[in-house]
């Protein structure tokens, strides 16, 4: 191994300006059976069950539910799950005038 990698040598030459204007992606040079291969999509879900939100959290909250490795986020909405269910925010009860009626959270 060389004390300074930064520099090019004998096996790795500095490439040129050519040399980069021809340079293309990588994917574009495989063929295309093994670009299939290494590019796996998810895809939809048939009923999505998730939403995506952005939500503000405390530094220390968020690098404690990091710090717990991977699947932080699942025990993370777990906890606001238990949360929810615990402080009873599944439904809400509104008072319009004189009538209480009790509904239903919304989802866009």
């Amino acid at each position: 191994m060389r004390k300074n990698a930064s520099r090019p040598d004998a096996e790795n030459p500095e490439w040129t300006a050519e040399e980069i204007r021809q340079a293309r992606p990588l994917m574009e040079m495989l063929p295309k059976e093994t670009v299939a291969a290494i590019r796996r999509y998810r895809g939809q879900q048939k009923s999505p069950t998730k939403q995506l939100i952005s939500l503000r959290v405390d530094r220390d909250v968020a690098a404690a539910y990091r710090a717990t490795g991977p699947g932080w986020q699942t025990r993370a909405n777990e906890a606001l799950r238990a949360y929810a269910k615990k402080a009873n925010l599944g439904t809400r009860t509104v008072r319009r005038g004189a009538k209480r009626r009790t509904v239903a959270p919304k989802h866009p």
